[in-house]
């Protein structure tokens, strides 16, 4: 039997040509992308899974409220991990990272010396490569990071300063350490499914700031790493447990380093205060990190998880509903060889299964296309969706496994209505030729109804791409409160040492740079924070308000005019006034602590008994992408040395014209200082381009899906006008005779599939609305949703439609109406 239904599918699907390769091409497409996207998928929750002890390790975060400043964050005080261990048996082991910024590393390889920027370094406790288990090549885990001038490299990095030499034993040079580190290990490759990723693993004995606070409950620098035991670590209960007992710990360790830098435990408890820690799994860290500040591993979204997911399912939903509408439409055809089997005896299970096999074998052969799709595609997917997806994922089982159950899944979904459908007419009505569709309502409203699921959801496709790009250009034109157009941004300049403002003295006398600047940090690059306390009495620091944390950067008085700060009230750094105990604040900061009148007021930081006079007042501005808001902000001068600062930049503002030019002299002007230092730029507008790097992938992904999703929606729209015309023949015959013209033939059956277009439409857009907006709350700047972006979506999808209806209408009307009279 199942030979013969086989037999039969083929036959059909080899007789009807065109409809069969429609039908395949919609499935293939959908099944395709449901393909790319479940790879996506699949690979996002694979991050850290390969880890030896993966379920028992977890990432302890830090929630604060201090004064008006509240939030989660995966930076830790150094002491949380060994106060944690010591005081909890549950917690078995503990490790610790830092990032410590870009480093410039001298090494010597086959006799040559030579000095490149790392920028993937990380400084980490001697038992890292034992709790983590990251795969060695060459060295011993539990004791490569022990010698204080140690370090672990990568294969990749191995390969970089050493070539194909063996780098076991060789010497790299940090420019911060006077003493050479040496390769006591390599490492394998890292992961990309690793959440962190470095090549120089550092050991954090050799880090002054590490050993310097290491008391500090307050010097929030680190991450935290915990690893419970078996039978506390897989249980909700019992971890929420353990936390609640972790206040009690924290109030007797913090409360010294809290006294210490002038803040006592009991009076920020009674502020309302919060320095709670709280454990996260590890493997929720890639994808469920997006509300916790941290900048140590690489974050996913678990919101971009479900909307690739949810746009996977409707394309094959589309593609079902394309492949039911099509076989409707040959049912016409088909209506006598029905009828006569039932007359020659067969059951309607039976007819059933043979209209289920057919749709089986369409799906099979439309997935053998997409796989075939998905390896050709998968280069591109990557580039678009910025992975690196692999074809090793069809040499697991569970992939082939999924196959299966996906093309059962959708040979169920496309062939159950039409082979219900197909065999619910009576032989005699069809053998007849009274009408194999009359008084089939229920049939005709699901069809149409299917068309409008189709472009409702296509519409919001098209609305949802539409207001993401709308929202990156928004992104791109707000102004931020400052110029970050024709500014390069030149890193690491501390590395010159005196020299640094020698060479910005003879950038400024090139005549390409309109004016430079020294900072500790650059908007979308670095800042540093700390909390201090408003003053309301100047001759009375003990009237103190409640503390605020500000974020910083230490500038000279050229940072002002460089980046063209707006300058709101008083004045900005000059050599000619004695600055060193001065701030400049930014509105928000103003507001947040409640001065009318800031000029003259007094910042109080306990951290060394300083106090600051607040000598200007700038305009608000963004050093992040839109998602975040405004912060509270304070500029210090460089003069006053009130911090030791490892970052430090120079702005250089470049006129319009020959930037080949500039940057070859601004190169140039470095070497001439450091000729064995690489430079390291970049254009400030290029560096706030990169914070909507996620936000631009998902605008990509959006674009290519709602073309594909268009396409898969047309064929099924042109299935349903085969169907028309097929049905509607004598009567366009009949008119024409009568004297009808093209175009009314054409607008007759036309004029009720626009009634469809429209209607999906009035449906997508409150759809589109509600999604679009909740997706621009994770803006603090969103752009608004404007009525153009309804009219443009509903007019696309019309036109578009409008087309495909067209083409078969066109075709209908132009046939000969003899042939149409002569076809029943």
């Amino acid at each position: 039997m199942i030979k013969n239904y086989l037999k039969i599918a083929l036959r059909n699907l080899a007789k009807n040509r065109i409809s069969s390769m429609i039908n395949i091409s919609g499935l293939a497409i959908g099944l395709a992308c449901v393909l790319l996207i479940g790879m996506y998928v699949r690979d996002e929750f694979s991050y850290d899974s390969f880890f030896k002890d993966a379920n028992r390790i977890y990432r302890v975060n830090l929630d604060t409220k201090m004064g008006i400043n509240e939030g989660v964050t995966g930076h830790t005080p150094p002491p949380a991990g060994a106060a944690l261990k010591a005081n909890f048996p549950q917690i078995e082991s503990y490790t610790r990272i830092l990032l410590p910024g870009d480093e410039v590393v001298h090494y010597e390889s086959k006799g040559q010396k030579s000095s490149l920027t790392e920028k993937n370094i990380m400084v980490v406790d001697s038992n890292f490569l034992t709790f983590f288990n990251y795969p060695l090549l060459e060295g011993d885990p539990s004791t490569c990071l022990n010698g204080i001038n140690s370090v672990v490299i990568t294969q990749k990095a191995a390969k970089k300063y050493f070539g194909n030499e063996s780098a076991i034993g060789k010497n790299l040079v940090l420019d911060e350490y006077a003493t050479p580190f040496v390769v006591r290990a390599v490492l394998k490759d890292i992961p990309k499914q690793s959440s962190l990723q470095f090549d120089i693993l550092q050991p954090s004995a050799s880090m002054p700031p590490v050993r310097h606070f290491g008391w500090s409950w307050v010097w929030l620098q680190m991450g935290t790493y915990v690893k419970l035991s078996n039978n506390v670590a897989t249980d909700p209960a019992s971890i929420a447990k353990l936390e609640s007992k972790f206040p009690a710990m924290v109030a007797t360790q913090a409360a010294g380093a809290f006294k210490r830098v002038g803040q006592p435990w009991d009076e920020f408890k009674r502020k309302g205060g919060r320095w709670d820690l709280k454990l996260q799994p590890l493997a929720d860290l890639h994808l469920y990190s997006a509300n916790i500040g941290t900048r140590f591993f690489q974050q996913g979204d678990i919101k971009y998880v479900y909307i690739f997911s949810a746009i996977g399912l409707f394309i094959i939903l589309l593609a079902c509903v394309n492949f039911m509408n099509l076989s409707t439409a040959q049912s016409v055809k088909r209506a006598k060889e029905i009828g006569i089997r039932k007359v020659l005896g067969s059951e309607r299970k039976q007819l059933i299964w043979q209209f289920m096999a057919e749709a089986m074998v369409y799906t099979l052969l439309a997935m053998l296309i997409a796989i075939i799709l998905v390896v050709l595609a998968l280069p591109a997917f990557n580039q678009l969706a910025d992975r690196e997806l692999t074809l090793n994922v069809f040499l697991d089982i569970k992939t082939w496994a999924g196959i299966v159950l996906l093309v059962l899944f959708t040979g169920i979904l496309a062939g159950s209505y039409p082979a219900f459908l197909l065999t619910s007419f009576k032989p005699v009505s069809v053998l007849k030729g009274s009408g194999l569709f009359k008084g089939t309502t229920g049939g005709f409203f699901t069809r149409n109804a299917l068309v409008v699921f189709q472009f409702t959801v296509s519409t919001v496709l098209i609305i949802c791409t539409i207001v993401v790009y709308k929202q990156l250009m928004y992104g791109q034109t707000k102004d931020l409160g400052f110029a970050k157009e024709n500014v390069v941004v030149i890193s690491n300049t501390r590395r010159l040492g005196t020299s640094e403002e020698t060479l910005r003295q003879n950038l400024l006398r090139l005549p390409q740079v309109a004016n430079a600047s020294i900072s500790s940090g650059m908007p979308a690059a670095n800042s540093f924070g700390d909390s201090y306390t408003p003053e309301t009495n100047v001759e009375n620091k003990t009237g103190a308000e409640s503390n605020i944390d500000l974020s910083s950067f230490m500038v000279d008085e050229a940072f002002i005019p460089t980046l063209k700060f707006k300058l709101l009230a008083g004045r900005a750094f000059g050599k000619d006034f004695a600055d060193s105990a001065s701030v400049i604040l930014n509105e928000t900061a103003v507001k947040q602590i409640g001065w009318k009148d800031p000029i003259g007021k007094m910042l109080y930081y306990p951290g060394n008994n300083q106090r600051f006079k607040v000598i200007g007042v700038i305009g608000d501005f963004n050093t992040e992408s839109l998602h975040s808001g405004i912060s509270p902000y304070a500029l210090f001068y460089t003069a006053s040395k009130t911090y030791n600062i490892r970052s430090s930049y120079i702005a250089v503002r470049i006129k319009p014209g020959n930037y080949d030019k500039a940057i070859n002299n601004i190169t140039h002007e470095w070497k001439a200082i450091a000729p064995n230092l690489p430079i390291e730029y970049t254009f400030m507008d290029a560096a706030f381009d990169r914070l909507y790097h996620a936000d631009q992938t998902i605008g990509k992904v959006f674009t290519v899906f709602t073309c594909l999703s268009l396409t898969v929606a047309c064929l099924g729209l042109l299935g349903l006008a085969m169907f028309t015309a097929e049905r509607r023949t004598k009567e366009i015959g009949i008119r024409k005779v009568l004297g009808a013209s093209v175009n009314s033939v054409v607008s007759m059956l036309s004029k009720d599939f626009i009634k469809l277009v429209l209607l999906s439409s009035l449906i997508a857009f409150p759809i589109a609305w509600y999604a679009m907006n909740k997706w621009l709350q994770d803006f603090a700047f969103p752009t608004a949703i404007s009525w153009w972006v309804f009219v443009l979506a509903g007019g696309s999808t019309l036109a578009i439609a409008l087309l495909t209806v067209s083409f078969q209408s066109l075709k209908a009307a132009l046939t000969n109406p003899v042939k149409c009279l002569r076809s029943e």
